[in-house]
């Protein structure tokens, strides 16, 4: 952990973009509640084969110029042109956008080709030769292994190739295991890797939710927390309550360890988030309660 241990704690957030006008207003109160955490930037997802472009922006666009605070959209090669990619930067240089979550991406059911690129590292060189240092580049890191890695050593290899292309910074799949962490970081320090590494954080709110995510996402969820939640059934207070328990937990032994900070996948709720930072010591000042009903 000695390569993350230099870097101060920064903490983010990640929202997706509303596709309804319910969920816009959803959006609008959670940003709300969350920009008096002062977040040092927030993220904002695309959809698989690009779904969700024009609304990314926009929502981007949006949250910068409302809040001030930094936003990174998320860019994914899967199903984009090296002519799309750069209009996309333009459009976002325009805006005054200064950081990038670089990805991969899913496939989207019954597309056969990912395009002109087949993998973040060349969508990361690609942005680096068209931009030089524009862009702060976030690329995604895999504590646990990537679903459709062959294996650990071969995941390594492949987050190498996306930091040698030009990345700043990681930003991590979430997991309730701290070791895999720990052991992630310890072996890209064996491998000359030494940028930040920043732990993406999971609130535990839906037990449903959770187990199809993780399902897809090939994140475990430790057969402890598994039986917990199982046993609290439809007691939605409860599970809430275990989850930020846990999550908690998690984080502050993160943090002690020289984790350079937290980033939340919110999933456009504000009640988790509050909770953990008050948890945590972070959120001095607010008024909102820990956890609602």
């Amino acid at each position: 952990m000695e390569s993350q241990k230099k870097y101060s704690p920064e903490f983010s957030f990640e929202f997706f973009p509303p596709k309804t006008s319910e969920a816009e207003a959803t959006l609008d109160r959670t940003i709300a509640k969350l920009a008096p955490l002062k977040p040092r930037f927030c993220s904002v997802t695309f959809g698989a084969g690009g779904s969700t472009r024009e609304k990314t922006f926009e929502t981007v666009v949006k949250i910068q110029t409302h809040t001030l605070i930094p936003c990174a959209p998320h860019i994914s090669c899967i199903a984009s042109t090296k002519q799309n990619i750069r209009e996309v930067l333009d459009a976002y240089r325009a805006a005054g956008i200064r950081h990038i979550v670089a990805l991969r991406g899913d496939m989207p059911s019954g597309m056969l080709s990912a395009g002109e690129f087949r993998y973040a590292s060349e969508l990361v060189e690609f942005i680096r030769r068209e931009t030089q240092d524009h862009f702060h580049i976030e690329v995604a890191g895999y504590p646990e292994g990537h679903p459709q890695a062959p294996n650990i050593v071969a995941d390594l290899r492949n987050f190498k190739r996306k930091v040698d292309a030009g990345a700043n910074s990681a930003i991590t799949q979430y997991f309730y295991n701290p070791e895999a962490y720990f052991r992630f970081v310890d072996d890209c320090e064996k491998a000359g890797i030494a940028i930040p590494i920043v732990p993406g954080i999971m609130p535990i709110t839906n037990y449903t939710q959770l187990s199809r995510f993780s399902e897809m996402c090939g994140a475990d969820i430790p057969r402890w927390i598994r039986k917990r939640l199982e046993a609290l059934g439809d007691d939605r207070a409860a599970i809430r309550a275990f989850g930020l328990e846990v999550v908690t937990d998690l984080c502050r032994r993160l943090l002690e360890q020289g984790a350079p900070g937290l980033h939340i996948y919110t999933l456009n709720q504000y009640e988790a988030s509050i909770g953990l930072w008050r948890n945590l010591g972070l959120a001095s000042g607010l008024t909102e309660p820990a956890v609602e009903a």
